[in-house]
């Protein structure tokens, strides 16, 4: 349901709803060509329909963007997820049919890492409260909540640094003490690989460091980049549930890899590894990195490439026999929202797919044939409608500027859509934080070329600078919604009105 902000606050905005739509119209300048009246209807709860726009006003559109926006991020927040999955039945825990007889464990340690595990973790707290001996989890600067019993531990992401090694090593220290009579929860969410990190012998936190680097400017997707650290390092590919052994392991996870691979979010520390030490190599030929990562990097996987390191532990691997995953959140959610929202606002709507991959600007020129589709045959919708696709696009960094993927499609789709009419494409990250910005994506329109031309910006030059972020705040096209503490990847939409 398209639920009124004032009756039901978003915790992904600080600020509310209203503020942010208000401040989000007054830094839209459209273009005389782009401004005309809109009939509106309300309906009882408050919501404007669209169902007899005749025109398109796009503060309007913007304002309507933003309540999507937000239904969708308010379905998958990860609180609520929890709370939907994990239930107390007196001394029994029944996660999405999974049974724990609470009687049976003499102790209950909590561990995770994620920038949604500070939410689960209080809503953990919620649900079996003194019943938790101790916790330790892992969330990105910014990204925290109040608990009483589980310690929330501040690291960087996507970067990681000492405070993220300093965290890993109380939890591992938890796992350590852990025994057969233990039950260990792991809440697991989008970031963990960065933010629960403990790299081999022999890799320094700065090679780390110059390795995620080369590897986000690098277009690999996340299953690749993943399949790298799971192999040099000691908490993922299964490693955080050998550490806890013989512990029984219950394993939350808000997914932010498409489809939902448990061994690809955060790099999969409590399931088993569905790859190897020649994947990893085979991933540092297919983008060229041999000779770019730090030699330690490189020492590291040819050891375990001869044999000379033990493989992460496969399916199959009886370490496994005491532990179950079980995913509380993901994109497709998300996007199920968002359609459930345009539809009772009047749109005609389409979930295209929540498996969206490749090179961000190539994405958003697929979002750009949508609308013109759209505007000229009508088709796949007739008007007005929505398009929402989600998933994960890559960067293959070239530039020296600053953005993320959800700001580089909105860039890119601007430059294609000076002649598309009354179409607005929306790029947004769910997590609120688009690449190393305070941005979390950005808006798309026939009137983006002027405002940013207007500012002094060459929108070309932008994009071959990879400088989407400061291209986008000129033109007041930026989506800025703060920390949302949920991950589930990316949504783009395709917004089209009738004449």
């Amino acid at each position: 349901m398209c639920r009124h902000p004032d009756r039901e606050p978003s915790d992904w905005s600080r600020a509310g709803y209203g503020a942010i739509v208000k401040s989000t119209i007054s830094a839209v300048r459209p273009t005389d060509a782009n401004v005309a009246s809109v009939n509106e209807q309300t309906h009882s709860d408050g919501a404007t329909s669209v169902a007899t726009a005749t025109t398109l006003n796009f503060a309007t559109a913007r304002a309507i963007a933003w309540k999507i926006m937000r239904e969708a991020l308010a379905s998958v927040d990860p609180s609520e997820a929890v709370r939907r999955t994990l239930r107390r039945d007196g001394d029994l825990l029944i996660a999405s049919g999974n049974v724990y007889d609470l009687r049976l464990y003499k102790r209950i340690i909590v561990v995770g890492a994620g920038k949604a595990s500070a939410p689960m973790a209080r809503a953990l707290e919620g649900i079996l409260g003194d019943l938790i001996s101790s916790g330790h989890v892992n969330v990105k600067y910014g990204y925290t909540d109040e608990t009483r019993i589980i310690q929330l531990h501040e690291a960087s992401h996507p970067v990681p640094d000492q405070a993220g090694l300093d965290g890993t090593a109380k939890i591992v220290e938890l796992l350590h003490e852990a025994t057969a009579e233990d039950l260990v929860i792991c809440l697991i969410s989008g970031g963990g690989s960065a933010l629960m990190l403990l790299p081999d012998d022999g890799i320094s936190l700065s090679d780390y460091r110059a390795l995620t680097d080369v590897l986000l400017r690098s277009g690999a997707d996340i299953t690749r980049i993943n399949t790298i650290r799971k192999h040099i390092e000691r908490v993922k590919g299964g490693r955080l549930a050998e550490l806890a052994a013989p512990a029984t392991v219950l394993t939350l996870v808000l997914s932010d890899v498409v489809g939902n691979p448990l061994d690809f979010i955060a790099s999969g520390p409590t399931v088993p590894d569905t790859t190897t030490f020649a994947d990893a190599i085979g991933v540092l030929n297919e983008f060229d990195l041999l000779g770019r990562i730090p030699q330690s990097v490189e020492d590291a996987l040819r050891r375990g490439e001869r044999g000379d390191t033990p493989e992460t532990p496969k399916p199959g691997n009886p370490l496994f026999d005491k532990a179950r995953t079980v995913v509380i959140g993901s994109n497709d959610i998300a996007a199920d929202a968002a359609i459930a929202c345009a539809n009772e606002l009047g749109f005609n709507t389409l979930m295209l797919t929540s498996f969206m991959e490749g090179e961000a600007r190539e994405v958003a020129r697929f979002a750009v044939a949508i609308g013109r589709e759209l505007v000229h045959r009508h088709k796949p919708l007739n008007l007005p409608a929505m398009v929402v696709f989600g998933g994960e696009t890559t960067v293959t960094v070239r530039g020296h500027g600053k953005g993320g993927r959800n700001q580089e499609i909105a860039l890119s789709a601007a430059l294609a859509m000076a002649n598309v009419p009354r179409t607005l494409i929306v790029a947004l990250a769910t997590d609120g934080s688009d690449g190393p910005t305070d941005a979390a994506g950005g808006f798309a329109d026939s009137g983006s070329l002027g405002r940013m031309r207007d500012a002094g910006i060459d929108p070309r030059e932008a994009l071959n600078a990879n400088d989407s972020n400061e291209a986008l705040a000129r033109a007041g096209d930026l989506i800025v919604t703060g920390p949302t503490n949920t991950n589930v990847n990316d949504l783009t939409f395709v917004f089209v009105y009738p004449d």
